[in-house]
């Protein structure tokens, strides 16, 4: 997985959770009916894996687990919208497609293995970073809505604090998939490349 596969992931989950597409609420009757509606699909989805076998099945399995993780994530956000339940809906989004992800490296051997699972992190951490930063953003501003000049500073400063952190998590995970990738050599060779990665990502 490529670093702009990886921040295309990220910016895809982000955008399809934005407050606007949150602000949406539900009947307790549609409510119900729509969790009821994901629970069946989960039966028919995992239903459909028993016919699979070894990693496929695997990996069938935790798609439908995951489909249906989100799909209840994604429901208590319309249902309850806020900071929290968008937060937990992205963080669904960002768990599932690591299972899956992991799954998949099951097909692979030797580093190209541990590089895909490397990567599958890294995507995970990107998603999980840019998460907790949206989040940050949304208490901040709602803080700052009405406050003082002051408080409007505080906010923009955890923001940007916030912004720094998924920064420094992001840059951590990518080094990783360098650093893994740098296995397919040996001495000197193997070093530049470890060199190589480190001055990139600031380590």
């Amino acid at each position: 997985m490529k670093k702009t596969t990886i921040t295309a992931l990220t910016a895809a989950i982000l955008l399809a959770f934005s407050a606007g597409a949150m602000a949406e609420t539900m009947s307790k009757s549609d409510y119900k009916a729509s969790k009821s509606s994901i629970s069946s699909e989960y039966k028919a989805a995992k239903e459909k894996c028993d016919s699979l076998s070894g990693n496929a099945n695997d990996v069938c399995e935790a798609e439908a687990k995951g489909n249906e993780n989100v799909a209840k994530a994604e429901l208590e956000a319309k249902y309850k919208p806020s900071e929290k339940t968008r937060y937990k809906a992205l963080m669904a989004k960002a768990e599932a497609a690591y299972k899956v992800g992991k799954e998949r490296c099951d097909d692979k051997s030797g580093n190209a293995k541990d590089v895909c699972v490397k990567e599958a992190k890294a995507a995970y951490v990107h998603a999980k970073a840019d998460a907790k930063v949206q989040m940050k953003t949304l208490q901040a501003d709602e803080k700052a809505g009405n406050a003082s000049a002051e408080a409007n500073m505080k906010a923009k400063e955890k923001t940007s604090d916030a912004q720094h952190d998924a920064a420094k998590d992001k840059r951590s995970a990518d080094f990783a998939v360098a650093k893994e990738k740098c296995e397919t050599y040996s001495g000197a060779a193997k070093d530049r490349c470890i060199n190589q990665a480190k001055a990139q990502f600031g380590m």
